[in-house]
């Protein structure tokens, strides 16, 4: 039987095809599988690698599929070298959860079932009370802890059980984290990092009024001390809203004297801020100072401070 040129072709091909399969096969499936076989058994952690049967299913692949088969390994093995092959330098990569931001779609049915935590208490609802409890406490419970509060005293015995073990957990947190940021500001004489960090973390919980009356009065008095020092290394270094979260803690616990203080240094600093003017009206009407109470409002009314909705509705009142 005498061949053409084209069978011959393509005999020698086959030929090739076979000789390179058996060659891929034999290497992958003696050397390349045993070595990382002898890898993996000598590190604590599994690692996934190739085994013979992928080896096995990629030589039939090859057979029935000439030059094609073995050039589609090839090319993939050949991309993955490239783009793959080398390990990613972490080093520089952080990975917060609180940057974090998941959206999730709204389950209405269920909000419209959910009634809030003051609503329940105030009901002795049993049944929502414990789902408004649990609903909170899956989430962000900072911003959450004077409702929280409030449940200590629920004739629920389960619900008032979870508000003190969270409550507990959290004002215990808090305590730590407070102590942590003060030495951190006592060992920093130059800088106002820690300083402002602990201002700011400390008016988010103290406004929330959950402490004893003693311990409030104790945290509010380390938060004006701290802001004390800043404004002793760099008056411009606290906002607005800082200024404003100081005066408004020590008006809660009535300490007039240093709220006067901060007024003035509010005045001083940030003149043309919309809190200058409500913190003195604010500490004017506790007071009952009403000469200069009106005296401020009547600069407020004259002044080009942009005011908020709470502002205006007292400007209502008051003209």
């Amino acid at each position: 039987m005498i061949l053409t040129r084209e069978e011959f072709i393509f005999l020698i091909v086959l030929i090739l095809n076979l000789l390179v399969t058996l060659a891929y096969y034999l290497w992958n499936t003696v050397f390349v599988v045993s070595l990382k076989s002898a890898k993996n058994r000598k590190k604590t952690e599994e690692v996934s690698y190739e085994n013979r049967r992928t080896y096995l299913i990629r030589s039939v692949i090859m057979l029935i599929c000439p030059v094609i088969g073995p050039l589609f390994f090839f090319l993939s093995h050949l991309l993955y070298l490239v783009f793959f092959g080398s390990e990613v330098d972490l080093a520089d990569v952080v990975f917060s959860k609180e940057r974090v931001k998941i959206q999730l779609k709204a389950d209405e049915e269920r909000e419209r079932n959910v009634v809030p935590l003051e609503e329940a208490l105030s009901l002795n609802d049993k049944k929502n009370l414990r789902i408004a409890m649990m609903n909170m406490l899956k989430g962000d419970i900072k911003e959450s802890l004077a409702p929280i509060a409030q449940a200590l005293n629920a004739e629920d015995s389960e619900s008032s059980h979870y508000a003190s073990s969270v409550l507990r957990d959290q004002l215990n947190d808090f305590r730590i984290t407070v102590q942590r940021l003060y030495q951190n500001a006592q060992a920093d004489d130059s800088g106002t990092e820690y300083e402002k960090q602990m201002i700011d973390y400390m008016d988010g919980v103290l406004k929330q009024k959950v402490f004893s009356e003693l311990e409030q009065k104790w945290f509010v008095h380390m938060m004006e001390e701290t802001a004390g020092r800043i404004y002793e290394k760099k008056p411009s270094a606290l906002t607005a809203q800082q200024y404003e979260g100081i005066f408004l803690r020590l008006l809660e616990i009535k300490d007039y004297e240093k709220c006067e203080k901060w007024c003035l240094r509010m005045a001083e600093q940030i003149p043309d801020e919309l809190p200058s003017y409500t913190c003195k009206l604010k500490l004017y009407f506790a007071t009952r100072n009403r000469e200069s109470f009106f005296e401020t409002f009547n600069a407020l009314k004259k002044s080009d401070v942009v005011i908020d909705n709470e502002t205006l509705e007292l400007i209502r009142l008051f003209s």
